[in-house]
């Protein structure tokens, strides 16, 4: 293998010829050989993004020679089309703060630009990692920053994902709005409900959660890039910050701004945890429909079987023709991984000591991770299940009719004890409650008639 000799601080250190990072990814990778996860490709275009921004804004400011501004400008267009991925290599568990990964991209964007101005990679000298592509930043800003960036284009693909969830969810809802069903509480029988207010609630829940993740996410896009260190801007033209919120509003379309202080901007990472707080809490409420779902289509024949859900694949490896709830099982394992993530995410956001949090590369993965996850696993929630879910419409009555708790719409006419009673001698007898409360002579048949409609007790009101 042909190489080349790069020089940092601590000395030589050969690195293939052909490779587009340098000395301090060659570091990072003899010296963190963890895990094999590597940045998520969002955390890489948004760290370019910068990196991007930060080449034109200099430039505009006179400090960055034009020619060299615009290879950078260049090789960071080619990235962001999905050249050169491969090149970014540092592991997620790496150094503190994220040197490793703002190093990384540093060395490929430079030597991408020394090869675009016609030189051999290595050559610093045309196009250097630290005082060109990385001037007036630091690890210290640029990477908070790139998590807030990641996030938010991330956040653009799930919002729509989770819209889509809450109508298919609302559509159910009407289609399966005359079906009676027994309500459950406990898992135990309750007044009736019909099957589209459950759907239809599911629909809300997931409305409620999508706008609360939107809010979350205003947080991320106040910025702190241009604080360079420590907060106090050293190194960077006055300027800086103002345009790069505008430079980086222009290239992603989402609309930036100055932190309001830059120490706190670099001292915290509250932004990420309030987003990764409101994903989490969606997750806890997509794990919670997805077991009712669950146990609503469980059977065929000794399960609940209310509704029937797609058949996707065999069930089992033994037993024939067993059908599984594979897709809700998918979903509720993507649940409890992003509620795992989230709790990283808390847990290092805690781990912050004076004017910097030096956790923000498991940061960035678990909240990156986290998003991609929902969003697909919602996508083939839509897709794979929920859209394709019929209803049982005769079992969903069946159960309605049967119910014990039929009897509680008798409490204005009889009471609640003489309601009690009539059910303990349903469930002993096996004599339907009407029966029994004819015998009782404690309602005529034509008061039944009134009192007894399932319909009628899926709305407010007392039945007489």
């Amino acid at each position: 293998m042909e190489t080349r000799v790069e020089k940092d601080s601590l000395g030589d250190r050969l690195i293939p010829k052909n490779a587009y990072y340098g000395v301090q990814t060659h570091r990072a990778l003899e010296n963190f050989p963890i895990s094999e996860l590597r940045p998520k490709p969002a955390y890489v275009e948004a760290t370019v993004h910068i990196k991007r921004a930060a080449a034109i804004v200099n430039k505009e400011l006179g400090l960055l020679d034009s020619k060299k501004a615009d290879a950078i400008v260049q090789a960071a267009d080619e990235v962001l089309a999905g050249k050169l991925r491969e090149w970014f290599l540092v592991d997620v568990y790496q150094a503190g703060a994220g040197t490793s990964h703002n190093m990384n991209c540093n060395e490929v964007l430079a030597n991408r630009a020394v090869e675009i101005l016609g030189g051999q990679k290595g050559d610093y000298k045309m196009v250097s990692p630290n005082d060109d592509v990385n001037m007036a930043q630091s690890t210290n800003d640029v990477c908070p920053t790139a998590i807030r960036i990641g996030g938010l284009m991330e956040i653009r693909k799930l919002l729509p994902t989770l819209e889509n969830l809450e109508k298919e969810f609302i559509k159910k809802g009407k289609e399966f709005d005359q079906i009676i069903k027994s309500g459950r509480t406990h898992l135990m029988d309750a007044v009736p409900v019909r099957l589209g207010q459950e759907f239809t609630a599911y629909g809300v829940n997931i409305r409620k959660h999508w706008k609360a993740i939107e809010q979350a996410a205003e947080s991320s896009k106040e910025l702190g890039i241009g604080g360079t260190a420590t907060g106090t801007g050293l190194n960077a033209h006055p300027k800086f910050r103002k345009m790069m919120a505008d430079q980086l509003t222009k290239q992603t379309g989402i609309n930036f701004r100055m932190a309001e202080d830059y120490f706190e901007a670099m001292q915290s990472l509250r932004p990420m945890v309030e987003l990764s707080s409101a994903i989490r809490n969606v997750a806890q409420d997509l794990s919670r429909i997805s077991n009712d779902i669950r146990l609503l289509g469980s059977g065929p024949k000794t399960g609940l079987a209310e509704i029937n859900l797609p058949a996707v694949q065999p069930g089992s490896s033994i037993m024939p023709g067993k059908v599984n709830p594979s897709i809700v099982e998918m979903v509720n394992m993507v649940c409890f991984q992003v509620m795992g993530c989230d709790t990283t995410v808390l847990m290092s956001a805690q781990a912050g000591q004076l004017e910097l949090n030096v956790m923000m590369p498991v940061v960035a993965f678990n909240l990156l991770h986290e998003i991609e996850i929902l969003k697909n696993a919602v996508d083939v929630f839509i897709k794979y299940c929920i859209s394709g879910l019929s209803a049982n419409q005769e079992r969903c009555q069946s159960y309605a009719e049967n119910s014990t708790s039929i009897v509680t719409v008798l409490n204005p006419h009889i009471g609640y004890l003489a309601g009690a009673e009539i059910a303990k001698e349903y469930l002993k007898s096996g004599k339907p409650i009407r029966q029994l409360v004819l015998e009782k002579k404690l309602l005529t048949a034509e008061q039944l008639d009134k009192v007894f409609d399932l319909r009628g007790m899926t709305e407010p009101g007392i039945h007489k």
